[in-house]
């Protein structure tokens, strides 16, 4: 039986500046689909590289005083060497200045020629030299071009057409055939407005400048930017060269993962050009969202708030920075990058909740029975809970990573990080320790641990894959039971594993300290000293402002809903039980409208725990949980789900 292939690529991207953490955070993320998909047992094809072609280059390389290529050439060894240093497993890095791409190219513009699809015009028009895109007047936004907010000039000159228009029908077609071709869905409905509001012919060639892919037949001219790039997913696989057994094995791509600024060129103009060209199409474009800073601006080397990410696998390891990437934001939203942030997910999840498992866990067994757990070992009912989260995990896990939600991935796992660090504390080993006649029972708990250990190990390779065979070596487990098909086993651990406390995986960070020193160090800033922001003296958009002692009145705890169901006599209200670390308690909550009693069950929310008790439809209710007011008059509880219950927050 043949393997089955998986093919997924990033963007190629554009080599105007160093790369940063805005590139490598979906690159990292290609990458983590990559190795889960390898560990599946997929023959995998990772695709990336750069765009290394258009008008901005060409005058980018002017004021250096080298040549495009001399420019381009310096700026890839950059992107390949972060790529080298962040673990990336791209099976291909295709350049657009390769030869087999160029030649490749230049046939793809001569046969969509022959065919009709392509012909000689004038263009007249706006045109963004950044983003090498043509806007007509009703696409400007403010008189400048939509995607990037700069100046537009206007341009004109012969070029090469490739008639878009006619396949406005044939795209509509494809995305209501093909519900999952556009994700996530707010993507797709965007790009069926964009069509719906008219699609003009694609000016596919210029000739007021030289650096491009000639065209063959017309030397003058060189193939506009989009063509060139987008193909680079078929010619990298061979297609339009002497041997394409590549291309027919691999396409069509699985998913290109892209950002959402470019979604438009993915899914409109790419299936175009395919359809074209009677070619199969992609299966799935996924557009994420951006990486935004700290104060909700796009990072933009323009604007001087790039974040270099050597300076942050310097400082932390470049496992911490891959878990940050792809826990704290959903694939698919804009996320905010902030030091605090960074640290403190260091600190809470890696430091706190992993790494200290793991200590606590192999410093026990060494202590306790010399780094061997003897196999006469004494079960308990207690232990059945964590046996079944831990077998179970691997099927949530598998949903969330197919559906490309790595932070619900990482979440999943970080339950059972949680819940074994609780087992600890409920089954005491250190008092078993005291009592030779406990040795039994002492010896499955800390077994049940390193089993839970190898578990959150194997599920955590495709995101730290320096971290899973470190922690795998300390807990003595080969790599015959820490693999894909034994990630929902349950006692494959041998009877003569030698477990060993190793390095601190993840040291704790002292957090004022570390983010004074990446305010100063971490951004990338302009030449120029900026400006002192001016103190904040009003309110913020008219909410009164209120001191930090008006704010400590405020009780806020974590707790965990243990159960929840409707109000009789209220539409709008579900009663929740809660268990706030010291007790529970009862709430009623107006978000029956946005949730089902299953959706809660076993969540993790913040409690307002000193609110006056009230009486709600019969209900008495003494707290409230907090949720977020959202575009579009929806309603997103804030769950907390990695933070135990009782948890203060401060």
């Amino acid at each position: 039986m043949d393997q089955k292939t998986f093919y997924i690529t990033t963007p190629i991207y554009y080599p105007s500046g160093k790369a940063h953490i805005g590139h490598s955070y979906c690159t990292v993320a290609t990458d983590a689909i990559a190795r889960y998909k390898r560990m599946q047992g997929y023959d995998v094809m990772f695709l990336t590289g750069t765009d290394e072609h258009g008008q901005k280059i060409e005058l980018n390389a002017a004021k250096a005083g080298v040549t495009p290529k001399e420019y381009v050439d310096e700026i890839v060894a950059g992107f390949q060497e972060l790529w080298k240093l962040l673990n990336i497993s791209n099976d291909r890095f295709i350049r657009t200045t390769d030869d087999y791409h160029v030649k490749a190219v230049q046939k793809i513009f001569k046969e969509l020629y022959d065919r009709g699809e392509i012909y000689k015009g004038k263009y007249e028009g706006w045109y963004c030299t950044p983003c090498e895109s043509f806007w007509t007047e009703t696409q400007l936004k403010d008189g400048k071009c939509p995607d990037c907010g700069r100046e537009v000039k206007w341009a004109e000159e012969e070029a090469y057409f490739f008639k878009l228009g006619n396949y406005a029908d044939r795209l509509l077609k494809l995305y209501e055939d093909q519900p999952d071709f556009i994700q996530p869905e707010s993507r797709k409905n965007e790009m069926i407005q964009f069509i719906k509001n008219g699609l003009d012919d694609l000016c596919v060639s210029r000739t007021s400048f030289t650096w491009g892919i000639p065209v063959d037949f017309d030397p003058k001219h060189v193939v506009y930017v989009w063509l060139d790039a987008l193909t680079n997913y078929i010619t990298a696989m061979g297609y339009g060269s002497g041997d394409d057994s590549d291309y027919r094995k691999y396409w069509p791509a699985d998913v290109h993962f892209i950002g959402k600024e470019i979604v438009r060129f993915h899914t409109i103009i790419w299936p175009a050009i395919l359809m074209a060209l009677d070619l199969p199409l992609p299966k799935q474009v996924y557009g994420h969202g951006w990486l935004l800073f700290g104060d909700g601006s796009k990072m933009s080397k323009s604007k001087g708030n790039v974040v270099d990410p050597v300076i942050l696998c310097d400082r932390y390891g470049v496992d911490a920075i891959r878990y940050f990437l792809l826990r704290e934001i959903p694939f698919g939203a804009d996320g905010l990058f902030t030091n605090e942030a960074l640290i403190n997910r260091i600190n809470y999840d890696l430091a706190n909740d992993l790494g200290n498992l793991l200590s606590r866990t192999t410093a026990m067994v060494q202590k306790y029975f010399g780094g061997s757990i003897p196999a006469q070992r004494q079960a308990e009912d207690l232990d059945q809970d964590l046996v079944a989260m831990a077998t179970s995990l691997r099927g949530r896990y598998e949903e969330s990573m197919d559906g490309f939600q790595f932070s619900n991935a990482l979440a999943e796992v970080w339950k059972l990080i949680a819940r074994s660090n609780k087992y600890i504390d409920e089954t005491m080993p250190w008092a078993l320790g005291k009592a030779p006649d406990k040795a039994p029972r002492l010896a499955a708990v800390l077994y049940n641990l390193c089993e839970c250990l190898r578990i959150v190990s194997i599920l955590i390779t495709p995101f730290m894959p320096e971290t899973a065979p470190k922690i795998q070596a300390q807990i003595g487990a080969g790599a015959d039971v820490c693999n894909w098909d034994s990630a929902d086993q349950w006692g494959l651990l041998p009877a003569d594993a030698v477990v060993s406390k190793g390095e601190t995986l993840f040291p704790r960070i002292d957090v004022a300290k570390e983010i004074a020193e990446l305010d100063e160090i971490l951004i990338q800033k302009p030449a120029e000293k900026k400006a002192e922001a001016p103190k904040r003296e009003q309110p913020v958009e008219g909410v009164a402002m209120i001191g930090i002692d008006d704010f400590a009145k405020v009780e806020l705890r974590v707790a965990e809903i243990i159960a929840c169901e409707p109000v009789k006599r209220a539409k709008k209200l579900l009663k929740l039980t809660l268990n706030d670390g010291q007790g529970q308690r009862v709430v009623a909550s107006g978000i029956a409208k946005y949730y089902t009693p299953d959706q809660l069950v076993g969540r993790h929310v913040v409690l307002v725990a000193n609110l006056k008790p009230a009486v709600l439809c019969g209900v008495e209710s003494c707290g409230m949980i907090l949720a977020a007011d959202c575009a579009g008059g929806d309603v997103k509880v804030i769950f907390v789900d990695e933070i135990p219950a009782g948890s203060k927050i401060r």
